[in-house]
């Protein structure tokens, strides 16, 4: 039996197992929290008595279910029941928003909306609650509010919100020792006084509760929207947010409606690929490459010192091939295109993200209230107190030198872990270089048996895939151990609020991730291939005397490369991604639930089967967010080298939406309410990425790619307006006798003996001009083009950018004048509210009082003044 029940309660008053009710059927169970005594249960014993008895001094009701009755007879669990009076007292102070009077402004009809209805959930599941004008909620103005039931006018995730806010500021220090650390749940969980701490899901996730008091809200998101075969439905955005609060829910519309975006880009993607294809017969320049009277009698210099040997032009006839899929004239209006895309998405994303917030009672949402009141860590840690010149209240501070101190140290330590991803950067170039070589000389070997294989792998990308594959390892690594880091560092500049701890941990995990993912893609992108030299005077990673020479693009350009390592990286990382989120809470909650249950599921109770699921983290939404940006990234950042990104990352997100409900619904334990207005510095996050898009697609598509030299040739070189000898026109000739002998192959013998002149990828005078081996007017020509390209497309795509950004106003019109009309027939109505009330209390006051000396003139002219 418990050691705190009711008068009279017996066992056989017990309700079933699927009950979230006290035993005697009727309090609520709003939160629970776990333990088991060990060899330390003296000291624990005495940090939860004092614990349990300052909540009950604060008007929370416990209820103990002994060690006997739980299934594994170790875990003791505390079930804890806020009463009216208490959810008052704090849903007063929260300034949570409660309904008085249902609302009577019409909803707008979309007359399109037959074209939606396949994709719609049934209506009780897309708007569990009727719509309500609410305000802020007053203890001493109950009779404002509609309440009908005290027992269910706060819903289940106002309550556990509430008692939360509750358990984090409770101490668990005696009276007369004020031991301000000894404060909240997070320190006792963290010191193992007690082992768990959790609100109750309604009932099981595949089938209804039997209790006929509850909601059944989480069958309910399974069996709708949790299941992957409804993967072509809207989200019950409603729901989510009714059942695990405000900050889950406006994750899921952002990722939702990022998804919806993503359609639109992933057919213009598509499209662009299908250009591609199409345009295959009419490119020259590759066809130009494979014929072996062009491109079969080009020798061209080695790539390497002493190991690559002299090679045919045709060799590389595959990848030019692959190339033009991604490089072509549809690649610049993809480019152009998703530009504008991004500012779309952003933009029409604040009005969907206004309308949420009216929807939701967000609109005045403010400061004072959850997100940013003061940590209970920051109360503790910090000793210091100072007047609020607002409140005029002491409250604690930090003092200006530790906060700098904690700074710096900080700084420092994100810079160094930079440093880190930098030198690893670094060794896989030099892996790529030293590596390049032997694939060289294996691949191009005449001699050897793996000569057919070297028709369909060229020496480049060999190198790229295996590089690019060990530059994700690295990445993983790297990533798994600064999560901890950055968490660390952040704990340790102690931020006094929710909020402001949030985005200092964004802007130091996006940082490194940054430059974690988009390293190597820049390397390529804007390096590899652009410091090589010329025959003779090549340039060298770590000088001469290294034997690492940079590395060259193929006769095509380096575009392809680039495409390799964006799908590597990219795919990798979603997959990996995708395997973890699905695989890795199985198997935790398998092995919780193996090492402590002996019975089928029906033999334990609400808590006993949500003790065992995972806990939701403080920042699980936090890494979900970070995971999306970073392939935002991919997808605006690089577009311009792949344009099916989009469409990878669609797929992606179709899997994930589905992936993290299943989740929700069934892995994790059901998180505590939290209130949230929009998606936090994540925004000013994707404003930034957006313009960062934007240069470097210009500078991919002006140096990486190879349209701009094939533009210049085609309208400025060209005698006939065609491609027809571009490759010719493109590569430079130098004198094989002039080749120093550390330039030259190891092996000299072969087709290329009685070759006086091998080629090489530059625009140079050739041997015996008076300007031999110095660039030509063609380089220079090419180069302007380059830097007009760039400046040209980053203004057409900023102005566009600006002017839809103008254009498209952040609040929707309809929003705006329901906003309006709403904030006037609230005041309209309280104003008649207390109108009423102070008629009554005068009314009370004239019948209560004795008779007096003032006539009843005055008594009217002292109402009418109080009027």
């Amino acid at each position: 039996m418990s050691d705190r029940t009711l008068p009279g309660e017996t066992e056989n008053l017990r309700p079933n197992k699927d009950t979230v009710f006290f035993r005697d059927g009727l309090r609520r169970i709003d939160f629970v929290l776990s333990y088991v005594d060990d060899k330390d249960g003296e000291k624990k014993q005495e940090r939860r008595k004092e614990f349990e008895a300052n909540l009950e001094k604060i008007g929370l009701e416990l209820e103990t279910e002994d060690k006997a009755e739980s299934k594994d007879h170790k875990t003791y669990f505390l079930k804890v029941h806020a009463p009216w009076e208490v959810l008052a007292k704090y849903a007063d102070i929260l300034k949570i928003k409660v309904p008085f009077k249902a609302s009577d402004i019409p909803h707008g009809y979309d007359g399109f909306d037959w074209l939606s209805h396949p994709f719609r959930l049934p209506e009780n599941i897309m708007h569990p609650v009727p719509d309500y004008f609410t305000y802020p909620f007053n203890k001493d103005k109950t009779d404002f509010f509609l309440i009908e039931d005290r027992d269910t006018f706060f819903t289940p995730s106002t309550r556990n919100r509430i008692v939360y806010y509750i358990l984090a500021r409770c101490p668990y220090y005696k009276e007369d020792r004020k031991e301000k650390d000894k404060t909240g749940i997070k320190r006792l969980l963290s010191n193992g006084t007690y082992t768990a701490a959790f609100p109750l899901h309604d009932c099981r996730y595949w089938k209804r509760g039997r209790n006929p008091d509850t909601e059944s809200e989480r069958y309910n998101l399974y069996k709708n929207w949790a299941r992957f075969l409804s993967f072509y439905k809207e989200q019950p955005l409603n729901l989510i947010r009714k059942y695990y609060g405000e900050k889950i829910g406006i994750y899921f519309a952002w990722l939702g409606f990022y998804t919806e975006m993503l359609f639109f880009a992933a057919v213009m993607g598509v499209i662009c690929f299908v250009y591609g294809l199409l345009s295959y017969d009419d490119n020259i320049t590759s066809k130009e490459i494979c014929d072996p009277n062009i491109g079969g009698s080009i020798l061209m210099c080695p790539l390497c010192d002493r190991k690559c040997p002299f090679w045919k032009l045709n060799s590389t006839c595959l990848s030019s091939w692959q190339s033009h899929l991604f490089d072509n004239e549809g690649t610049v209006f993809f480019a152009i295109f998703m530009g504008i895309w991004v500012t779309l998405f952003l933009e029409f994303w604040k009005r969907r993200q206004a309308r949420l917030e009216y929807e939701w009672d967000l609109v005045d949402f403010e400061e004072d209230q959850q997100q940013l009141q003061t940590r209970p860590e920051f109360e503790i840690q910090c000793t210091g107190r100072r007047l609020n010149k607002i409140t005029q209240e002491m409250e604690p501070y930090l003092p200006i030198t530790t906060r700098c101190a904690r700074f710096c140290l900080s700084g420092a330590t994100v810079l160094f872990w930079m440093s880190l991803i930098v030198a690893c950067i670094i060794g896989v170039i030099a892996y790529r270089l030293a590596v390049y070589a032997a694939f060289a000389s294996i691949i191009k070997d005449p001699m050897r048996k793996i000569q057919f294989v070297g028709r369909f792998i060229t020496p480049q990308l060999a190198t790229s895939v295996t590089a690019s594959c060990i530059n994700f390892v690295i990445i993983m690594i790297l990533n798994f151990l600064y999560e901890r880091v950055a968490v660390w560092i952040t704990d340790m500049e102690i931020p006094k609020t929710h909020l402001e701890y949030e985005n200092r941990l964004t802007t130091k995990m996006f940082l490194f991730q940054f430059v974690n993912y988009y390293s190597s893609c820049f390397y390529v992108a804007f390096f590899k291939g652009k410091f090589v030299g010329y025959p003779g005077h090549y340039t060298y990673m770590f000088g001469r005397s290294s034997k690492l020479r940079n590395e060259e693009c193929d006769p095509g350009g380096c575009l392809i490369e680039l495409t390799t390592q964006l799908v590597i990286v990219m795919a990798g990382k979603q997959m990996c991604g995708n395997i973890q989120e699905a695989l890795l809470p199985v198997m935790r909650n398998w092995w919780n639930s193996r090492k402590t249950r002996r019975h089928p599921e029906t033999h334990y109770s609400r808590w006993e089967q949500d003790h065992v699921l995972l806990n939701f983290s403080q920042l699980g939404l936090f890494y979900e967010y970070l995971e999306m940006v970073i392939q935002f990234g991919f997808i605006t950042l690089f577009v311009a080298s792949f344009p099916l990104a989009p469409l990878l990352a669609l797929f992606n997100n179709i899997l994930e939406i589905r992936v993290d409900a299943w989740k929700f619904t069934t892995q994790f334990k059901r998180p505590v309410a939290t209130k949230a207005r929009n998606i936090g510095s994540w925004q000013e996050i994707l404003n930034a990425v957006a313009i960062l898009s934007v240069v470097t697609n210009a500078f991919i598509m002006a140096f990486t790619s190879d349209m701009i030299p094939r533009m210049v040739y085609l309208y400025a070189y060209s005698g006939e307006a065609s491609m027809r000898g571009y490759i010719n026109n493109s590569l430079s000739v130098y004198q094989v006798s002039g080749i120093p002998d550390r330039n030259m192959p190891e092996e000299r013998t072969g087709w290329f003996d009685n070759s006086t002149n091998c080629r090489y990828r530059d625009y140079r005078y050739p041997p015996g001009h008076e300007k031999e081996y110095t660039h030509t007017m063609q380089f220079w020509h090419i180069l302007a083009a380059k830097m007009a390209f760039i400046i040209i497309m980053e203004h057409i795509v900023f102005v566009v950018k600006f002017f839809v950004a103008w254009m498209i106003p952040d609040v929707p019109s309809d929003v705006k004048a329901r906003i309006k009309r709403e904030r006037y027939l609230v005041q309209e109505y309280l104003h008649d509210y207390e109108v009423e009330r102070l008629k009554i209390q005068l009314s009370a006051s004239f019948v209560t009082e004795p008779p007096s000396e003032t006539s009843p003139v005055d008594k009217h002219e002292m109402l009418s003044e109080c009027l």
